[in-house]
């Protein structure tokens, strides 16, 4: 299945950050500048987040997410595009999107809000593994270019409006700080805590499907003769 995200919307969207990212280059910003100060935004909402700060988070994520398309327009629109900066780039995607997730771990733990910390660290995990199937397929060279981006249900940017949205529904629901007695009963599901929780279980499950789909992908793709490595392969990757 493909994903969410078609390649024509990616193409428009990158189209409507172009005159934004030509105005930071006048500034006297480099793509690599800008891809710094898209990690240092999500920084600042997994701060938010950790703080409680929900619909504050949530904002942060938006621009955070909307400022990471700048760097690479402008670098195309500048002949500025290198290696270097598209693995800046993937690392820093990778770093700002793990970041936010720990300001949720530390947000739930700190509320005694067990349920919310093992999801948020699911959701972390899972979307890990969406990034580095698709990075080690195309490092031993299956799916060249960014066609695996596009395969899946879940890629970053669905995952981001998915954890946006329940950041805001957090926040408006109250938070997640104080549990409430209902007859006689502790309760840890008291006002955004299902909200967060939802958000994030659903991160988990999609995130999951995405990795499945990726490597089922590479596998009916993958002729018999380009199933044996064609390179040295590392103790690592042998597997009994």
């Amino acid at each position: 299945m493909q994903s969410l995200v078609s390649p024509e919307l990616r193409a428009r969207v990158r189209g409507a950050a172009l005159p934004v990212a030509l105005a930071f280059g006048r500034l006297g910003l480099t793509p690599n500048a800008l891809t710094m100060i898209g990690f240092g935004i999500s920084v600042l909402a997994a701060i938010a987040a950790g703080r409680n700060a929900w619909v504050l988070a949530a904002l942060l994520v938006i621009i955070g997410g909307v400022f990471d398309l700048f760097d690479g327009a402008l670098a195309r629109a500048t002949n500025k595009a290198s290696r270097l900066g598209a693995f800046l780039d993937s690392v820093s995607d990778r770093a700002g999107e793990a970041v936010v997730y720990l300001g949720m771990v530390v947000a739930a733990e700190t509320a005694g809000f067990r349920a919310g910390t093992y999801l948020a660290a699911g959701a972390m995990a899972a979307s890990f593994m969406v990034s580095y199937v698709r990075a080690k397929s195309e490092s031993l060279g299956f799916t060249p270019g960014s066609g695996m981006a596009n395969v899946g249900v879940a890629p970053r940017e669905v995952r981001l409006v998915i954890v946006t949205i329940g950041l805001l529904a957090t926040g408006a629901m109250g938070g997640i700080i104080a549990p409430v007695t209902v007859y006689g009963t502790v309760s840890e599901w008291w006002a955004g805590r299902p909200a967060l929780a939802g958000s994030l279980g659903l991160v988990v499950i999609l995130a999951t499907i995405t990795t499945i789909q990726r490597i089922v992908h590479v596998i009916r793709q993958t002729p018999p003769e380009l199933s044996k490595p064609s390179t040295p392969v590392s103790p690592g990757d042998v597997h009994p």
